[in-house]
């Protein structure tokens, strides 16, 4: 078969195709030669699924989309194609040779060569059949660490570009505002910050390795009104600015991000997708954004069918393009036909279809798809007889041991220990009562984008292509000599109660119970947590808190570990359990990350990303709260969290002290300088967080209470001790104004060195000097802690 596409419209290499030139002229010189229906074929994906065969791919049909003619539309060209791998169960050789041969098709069919960008999902791994499912994003949160998550990210781009993968559909940066809403999983946390630096440094990953970071759902989608998937939003400019926008100024400016999806909702009546303000005023022309925008999943056509903002076809895609969408995704439907006719109508200008090709052009050159000596064969099928594809099928492997192995390192860190008396680590149990529906369900630890869950429900006769030890599995290797009895005691949501008196039972009979609780993964509506998979309160799914309170009655203690993707209130156990262990769909090696939690083989270091609430209700609530959302004598509700955002318990204990100020005042484009020492006083080796909040006492609007401005992971050996410095911009101050600019005023703050958003160790008074200065996208983010090597216990 042919693996080289040449183009040869003249004896010399067209100007489009030469390498050694300036990429924009390249770019002008093909629009130039371009008729408008090959332009717009550029603007547009086509969902497909690969062959499991090695044959070419097969329109993917879906219920809200018409069949698509790939014969009819090829001459023109093809802008993307849509989740080939990420579609139906495919080997992954097979799938990237069916990929080959498909992108050679699409390639020769049209004049100039071009092929298509395929993308797909890797919102926790690449989201395909036999790929390491990570942990979710509310794990990389977790973790704090944002040079773990950039190693993840990159690992994951390599698996994907090796086989002939360009862009993948992540992060998401939305931050959690109703933890009901049934996207949380996906989310980094609650607080900007967090999900701004390890958003960013997911990006730096991914895009290190060839893929393009698609930065996801720009913007508010996180805060749709009762937690509802795909509600209204409902918040003022000023939220906005200061709560939903910075992960993604972040990712943009310092991630150099080259893809952003717009969000389906809308906020005070604009749906993002036409909300040119937002796609084109902040993001291109204020933030400097260079690449594409692309449209979430049927978007523009929600225009219409939604949000009735347009009044057919042509008016939604008309309405998008002006805005600054460039993509339409996941297939053709509205930049079609029914675009090219509005523009031979004049109704859409054809100078908005060269903005948008030129934006699509730029990124397939930047990615060498435009090249001469463009080739269809991928890293991963370098070498191998192409036309053999028996003997191909199961010679690419995407779920190495070294992916497994980052993934079991990504997974400990994440591991939240909320609560323990003492009895954790459990030493040499004889007597072990493993209870719940999490305890024998593999997939208790992925995550609604995970390829078993998000694709593979749908082909119940498949393997699921990886290796997913359950908590009794990794139970059962971590303390061989203890006897097991497993009862499952509830379902995740079935509300059955005819098991809990067995549980309470084997429970009396134990020395310990591990209760293996919390959600099932899915999507609209198919499971406990998931896109459209919203909750009405914050209690436990079905039956579960009956199930737990009932053993806490035992008077055994009660280890709970929670398989979540949400933050649940715990009732009783808060106050009772002897522990809780929390982990937010940990992926693969998740349960052995717990186990070894569990046993003390591993030391926890994870901090949570969302508050833990105490209540079931008064949603939304979360620690980044003004006063007026505090506790108070004049409501009946108190919003304080059982556990707050930033919380994380050890098994080791770490000494604060020894704070000095170096630098107490500051001009308010100065920088404030601290200094602190942190020493393990526990007998193991440990890991603290070092969490820098900055309290603003008088404002001239409202501000919450505190907000994160830093943060940095210390590892300490017994006894050791390690001196922090810490830079502090005056930037970090600034908010937005009255105005609806952003501002750092002059007057006193607060620096609060902190274990967490309620443990606050040392605080620093600073005042900020001089007149009040103006701030935009391009002010320092960062605090800088610099850590000195660690003195050894003396």
């Amino acid at each position: 078969m042919t693996t080289n596409v040449a183009v040869e419209t003249t004896p010399e290499i067209p100007l489009w195709n030469d390498p050694t030139q300036d990429i924009g002229t390249r770019v002008s010189a093909l629009i130039a030669a371009m008729t408008l229906e090959e332009k717009i074929a550029q603007l547009y994906g086509v969902w497909v699924g690969a062959s499991d065969e090695g044959g070419e791919v097969a329109p993917h049909q879906h219920d809200m989309e018409e069949a698509v003619d790939l014969d009819a539309l090829l001459p023109a060209g093809l802008g993307q194609l849509t989740r080939p791998f990420g579609t139906a169960p495919v080997d992954p050789a097979l799938g990237a040779l069916s990929l080959l041969r498909t992108q050679t098709r699409i390639a020769a069919a049209n004049r100039f060569g071009i092929p298509a960008l395929a993308h797909e999902e890797c919102l926790a791994g690449f989201a395909t059949w036999g790929a390491t499912a990570y942990p979710v994003p509310l794990s990389w949160g977790a973790t704090f660490d944002p040079a773990l998550i950039r190693r993840m990210a990159a690992a994951i781009g390599r698996d994907m570009r090796s086989v002939g993968v360009h862009q993948g559909l992540a992060p998401v940066l939305d931050v959690v505002r109703d933890a009901r809403w049934g996207r949380v999983e996906e989310t980094i946390g609650e607080d900007p910050y967090l999900v701004g630096s390890i958003g960013t440094a997911y990006v730096q990953g991914l895009q290190s390795a060839g893929v393009v970071a698609t930065l996801k759902h720009f913007a508010g989608y996180s805060a749709s009104r009762a937690g509802r998937n795909l509600a209204p939003v409902g918040m003022g400019p000023r939220e906005r600015a200061d709560v939903l926008l910075p992960p993604f100024e972040m990712a943009v400016r310092e991630g150099a991000a080259d893809s952003v999806m717009h969000a389906y909702t809308d906020t005070d009546g604009m749906p993002s997708a036409a909300d040119e303000d937002l796609l084109t005023g902040l993001l291109r022309d204020t933030w400097g954004f260079e690449g594409t925008v692309v449209a979430d999943y049927f978007g523009i056509a929600f225009l219409s069918t939604l949000h009735g903002v347009a009044g057919d076809w042509a008016d939604a895609a008309g309405t998008a393009l002006r805005a600054g969408v460039d993509v339409e995704l996941p297939t053709v439907k509205t930049f079609g036909a029914p675009l090219a006719e509005a523009v031979a109508a004049g109704r859409v200008p054809e100078a908005l279809i060269d903005r948008a090709l030129r934006r699509v052009l730029l990124q397939k050159a930047r990615l060498g798809l435009l090249d001469a000596d463009w080739n269809p064969v991928p890293a991963a099928l370098g070498g191998a007889d192409l036309d053999d594809p028996d003997a191909l099928r199961g010679t690419v492997d995407l779920d190495t041991a070294e992916n497994r192995e980052l993934a079991r390192t990504v997974a400990e860190e994440a591991v939240v220990l909320l609560r323990n008396d003492g009895t954790l680590p459990l030493g040499r149990p004889h007597r072990i009562a493993l209870i719940g529906p999490n305890a024998t369900e593999a997939t208790a630890v992925l995550g609604c984008y995970s390829f078993p869950q998000h694709v593979g429900v749908h082909h119940p006769g498949t393997p699921p292509g990886i290796d997913l030890p359950t908590l009794e599995d990794a139970l059962r290797r971590e303390f061989p000599d203890a006897e097991f009895t497993v009862v499952r005691g509830t379902g995740v949501d079935d509300g059955d109660v005819l098991g809990i008196a067995e549980a309470v039972d084997t429970a009396r009979r134990a020395d310990v119970v591990v209760a293996a609780l919390g959600d099932r993964a899915g999507l609209f509506g198919r499971g406990t947590s998931g896109e459209g998979c919203d909750a009405e309160s914050l209690a436990l799914p079905g039956a579960q808190q009956r199930l737990l309170d009932a053993l806490l009655d035992t008077g055994t203690p009660v280890v709970t570990v929670l398989l979540a993707g949400r933050p649940y209130a715990l009732g009783r156990a808060v106050d009772e359990a002897a522990a809780i262990v929390q982990s937010f769909f940990p992926g693969v090696e998740g349960t052995t990350a717990i186990a070894g939690v569990l046993s003390g083989r591993t030391n926890p270091s994870g901090r949570l990303p969302v508050s833990v609430p105490r209540g079931t209700g008064g949603q939304p609530a979360g620690y980044l709260g003004a006063r007026l959302a505090q506790a108070s004598d004049v409501s009946n509700i108190d919003p304080t969290a059982a556990f707050a955002f930033g919380h994380g318990l050890s098994y080791t204990s770490f000494e604060w002290g020894g704070l000095t100020v170096d630098r107490p005042e500051a001009d308010t484009d100065g920088a404030f300088l601290l200094a602190l020492t942190v020493r393990n006083t526990g007998e193991r080796e440990g890991t603290e967080v070092v969490q820098l909040y900055l309290h603003d006492p008088v404002a001239s609007v409202v501000q919450p209470v505190q907000r994160l401005v830093g943060y940095a992971r210390v590892p300490l050996a017994p006894g050791e001790a390690r001196r922090l410095r810490v830079t502090v911009p005056a930037d970090l101050a600034s908010f937005t104004g009255r105005d609806g600019r952003r501002v750092v005023e002059p007057g006193e703050l607060e620096l609060r060195l902190a274990a967490s958003s309620s443990d606050a160790r040392l605080t620093a008074k600073v005042t900020l000097t001089g007149a009040a200065r103006q701030v935009d996208h391009t002010r320092r983010f960062h605090a800088l802690f610099e850590q000195e090597p660690a003195h050894p216990a003396l």
